[in-house]
């Protein structure tokens, strides 16, 4: 199977890489449309800031690339939000896949702390990158933006408020949270990734 990583100028690429190798699996890390094109799997990871990288994907007309992708495409945290229509990171306009807005996690007590980091469970899971023994696990999140729990919505999490952990539509599938770095469970979300 050929698994393409979305190469830019974003970090944790290598930790996906090394993720999907304990798995069998070793990715391409490319830029290139026609590779990517081509693979029978694609993932937008990202740890970075919106605007930024937004420009970035632009300049290199990455933007309009990873739009048409046909096979099925993994964003990974900030590719999640990225692939939404705005974000408030930076007041970015962003790819469209999902048409709803990244939002900025407002503190209503002293314990909310901001950027919400750690371990925390994913529920209300829908098919596609979950099975319903995930229901109530516990993944890995660092984000201080969020997606709203919208119609995409395939997993959410409560954080100062209940937010949209995964998303899903067509053949792009994304998650808040890092599943490279989630152990067990996150394996299990990458293998079922590659099984679609």
């Amino acid at each position: 199977m050929d698994v393409a990583i979305i190469k830019y100028n974003a970090g944790n690429i290598y930790s996906v890489s090394y993720a999907l190798k304990r798995l069998g699996v070793s990715p391409v890390i490319t830029a290139d449309p026609e590779i990517l094109s081509k693979a029978d799997k694609v993932i937008f990871p990202g740890v970075g800031e919106a605007q930024t990288t937004m420009a970035y994907l632009k300049e290199h007309k990455m933007d309009a690339v990873i739009r048409d992708l046909k096979q099925p495409v993994l964003g990974i945290c900030l590719g999640m939000q990225l692939m939404c229509r705005h974000s408030e990171e930076g007041d970015a306009e962003c790819l469209g896949i999902f048409d709803t807005e990244v939002k900025r996690f407002i503190p209503h007590r002293h314990e909310d702390k901001v950027p919400h980091m750690g371990w925390n469970t994913i529920m209300q899971v829908k098919d596609g990158l979950f099975t319903a023994q995930l229901e109530n696990k516990f993944v890995y999140f660092v984000h201080s933006y969020y997606v709203p729990v919208n119609e995409y919505t395939a997993a959410t999490t409560n954080y100062i408020l209940p937010f949209s952990a995964s998303l899903h539509k067509d053949n792009f599938y994304a998650t808040q949270f890092h599943p490279e770095k989630s152990g067990s469970v996150g394996e299990v979300i990458l293998k079922n990734f590659l099984k679609l």
